[in-house]
């Protein structure tokens, strides 16, 4: 099972670290492995927007901020990729709509007009049969999900650790779904209604 940190964690270990900080600032390019920060206000679709609402569940202006930290290892120091490594990735929002149920998933593709161009979630280890909903591959070591409630002024926040890395140019994305996870054989990934997606550069 992933393990769970703090936000204030999250933080921590990217002040350490070099990042690539897509939305409102940029830093420059760091040493593999490089951790990627993502912040945003949301808005409609249109080309070269980051984070993308669909729903006024999560409202035109409100903010996102994303972090995906690799984990160096041993072999990293090599030059060498790992056989196993871990990923952190954390959430936050502000400006929800208060106390409501929310979930994060990471999917293969980039934010499109559509709720549905994200694709599908992304996996470690890939379910052969897809729509996947089988708790063999769609469970919260294999897939990234991060379940939220909103507070009553609308903020979120999360963070999860799974035990590998992103394959490179297989995940674009993260979206933002109206319902926590579920986890029952045959919907087991499944989180409502896709209501934004927040670009990520990995």
């Amino acid at each position: 099972m992933p393990k769970h940190r703090t936000v204030s964690a999250a933080f921590a270990a990217l002040a350490v670290a070099p990042a690539l900080v897509v939305g409102d600032a940029a830093t420059a390019h760091a040493a593999f492995p490089q951790p990627v920060v993502v912040h945003d206000h949301f808005r409609p679709f249109a080309d070269g927007v980051v984070a993308v609402t669909y729903d006024p569940a999560v409202p035109a202006g409100s903010h996102v901020a994303v972090g995906v930290v690799p984990e160096p290892t041993a072999a990293d120091t090599l030059g060498i990729h790992p056989d196993h490594a871990q990923t952190e990735f954390w959430v936050s929002f502000n400006g929800l709509l208060p106390s409501r149920a929310y979930s994060a998933h990471l999917a293969t593709g980039a934010c499109g007009a559509s709720p549905a161009d994200a694709g599908p979630r992304y996996q470690n280890l890939v379910d052969p049969v897809q729509p996947s909903g089988d708790p063999l591959y769609a469970n919260p070591a294999n897939e990234m999900w991060l379940d939220l409630t909103s507070d009553e002024s609308g903020t979120a926040a999360g963070e999860t650790t799974v035990p590998w890395r992103v394959r490179p140019g297989e995940a674009r994305s993260i979206v933002v779904h109206g319902e926590h996870t579920h986890t029952l054989p045959g919907i087991a990934g499944q989180a409502g209604a896709r209501l934004a997606c927040v670009n990520l550069p990995l």
